[in-house]
C-alpha cells in the first residue's frame, strides 16, 4: 500500500473523481459515503486502486 498526504481531502478526491477515480468502501467505522474514513484523532483516509489493481491511499492528517 503506498499512500500520500494532502492538505484537503475533499478536494483531492473530487480531482480524482474528475479523472475516473472512485474510493474504495471497505465498510470500516466512519468512513462515509464518499469513502473517506475519519479516525478518532481527526485524521481522514481514503482508499482507491491504480490499474492494476494496487490499494493506494490519501490521508489528511489532524
Amino acid at each position: 500500500m503506498l499512500g500520500w498526504n494532502v492538505a484537503d481531502i475533499e478536494a483531492a478526491l473530487t480531482r480524482l473523481a474528475t479523472a475516473g477515480v472512485r474510493c474504495e468502501r471497505f465498510g470500516f467505522p466512519g468512513q462515509d459515503e464518499r469513502g473517506i474514513m475519519t479516525c478518532a484523532d481527526g485524521a481522514r483516509v481514503a482508499w482507491f486502486k491504480d490499474p492494476d489493481g494496487n490499494v493506494l491511499s490519501l490521508a489528511q492528517l489532524p
